[in-house]
This record gives C-alpha cells, sequence and structure tokens, in this order.
C-alpha cells in the first residue's frame, strides 16, 4: 500500500469534525509511508487534508483538469500537481497512481468518483480496496441505502462489501494494509437473470 486516492468535499463541509478527519487520516497515512492522491485542490476537505500531508513530510500527488485549476484553486505546495484535459483523464490518472480509494464526506463529485471505483471493481477492472470514512456517521444513510439494494436483489451482498466503510482512520489503514481481493460476479441474481434469458 503506496497510495491512496481520497475523494472529498471542495468545501469544508457544516461541522469542524470533518475538517479534523481529514487530518487525522493525513497523519496516519503518512506515519505508515503512504502517499495522497487526490483532486489538487486548495479549497475544503480536499486542501485540508494535502497541506496536512505535506506539513508532516508526506509526499501528496494532486490531478486537475485545466477547467477547474481556477476554481478548485489548484494547490501549489504540492510534491506534484499534474494538469489534465478533462474529469475523465482526471479520474483515470487518480485510479492509475492509487492502490485503494477512501471516499471521505463529500457532495456529488465524491459520491460519482466513489460509485466509478465501486463499479469498476465489481466488473473486475481492478482488485483494490474501497472505504467510506464515515466520520460521524455522515455515510450511514448510504450504507443502509447499499443494504436496501442487496435485499432487492440489484447487489449481492459479496459485491455490497467491496465498499468498506470505518470510521477509525488507524483502522482503515490497517484494513487496506492486509487487504485480499476477492473475486465477485457482476450479477446479483443468476437465476433470476437465467431465467430472463431462457425467456
Amino acid at each position: 500500500m503506496k497510495s491512496i486516492c481520497v475523494y472529498c468535499g471542495s468545501s469544508p463541509g457544516a461541522t469542524p469534525a470533518y475538517a479534523e478527519a481529514a487530518r487525522k487520516l493525513a497523519q496516519e497515512m503518512v506515519k505508515n509511508n503512504i502517499a495522497l492522491v487526490y483532486g489538487g485542490g486548495n479549497v475544503g476537505l480536499m486542501g485540508i487534508i494535502a497541506s496536512e500531508v505535506m506539513k508532516l513530510g508526506g509526499e501528496a500527488t494532486g490531478v486537475i483538469p485545466k477547467a477547474l485549476l481556477d476554481k478548485e484553486l489548484g494547490h501549489n505546495g504540492l510534491t506534484r500537481l499534474h494538469i489534465v484535459k478533462d474529469m475523465h483523464e482526471r479520474k483515470a490518472m487518480m485510479a492509475e497512481l492509487s492502490d485503494g480509494f477512501v471516499a471521505m464526506p463529500g457532495g456529488m463529485g465524491t459520491l460519482e468518483e466513489l460509485f466509478e471505483v465501486l463499479t469498476w471493481a465489481q466488473l473486475g477492472f481492478h482488485y483494490k480496496p474501497i472505504c467510506l470514512y464515515n466520520v460521524e456517521g455522515f455515510y450511514n444513510n448510504l450504507i443502509a441505502f447499499v443494504d436496501h439494494l442487496v435485499s432487492q436483489r440489484f447487489v449481492s451482498a459479496e459485491q455490497s462489501r467491496l465498499m468498506m466503510h470505518e470510521a477509525d482512520p488507524a483502522v482503515l489503514i490497517e484494513r487496506f494494509q492486509t487487504f485480499k481481493p476477492s473475486y465477485t460476479t457482476k450479477w446479483a441474481d443468476r437465476e433470476a437473470v437465467a431465467n430472463l434469458v431462457a425467456r
């Protein structure tokens, strides 16, 4: 586990707990010699975790589209900052540079990035760990909704476990370091699919 991609908000959120959680995750990553890969911004939780990693002597790589460089105020104090053409190139590069993925509290962009790497894992395009950093229960409703998807047979229980969740950053890092991928099939309900095909 050499690098972790962290998805998080370009806003600090409604409570100081989110910023404090970002700093704690940064501390655990640097302590374990794990580099940060993230969206390259200098605002909100993005800026907080990157600045903390750099302050502690760690390594942080940002990847930001040229069109967002001004809007998200690209971070000038990183180990390296890649300026790319668009969001597709950004996400592909972040995934390529990372050995695992963490979703901190964030908005639509964070959720979009999270579900993309979950879908890639479900399809077997990668076998890297994915975890929600569930700060003060931020993701409780999302975890419950994924359980609902399982109950409705759109997602298998095995697939749902691709989305780990932890509130303690030290435990999160430990789970990543001991992670062993297991094969998961795309189809949540093989019998139902077979019946449809047979009709």
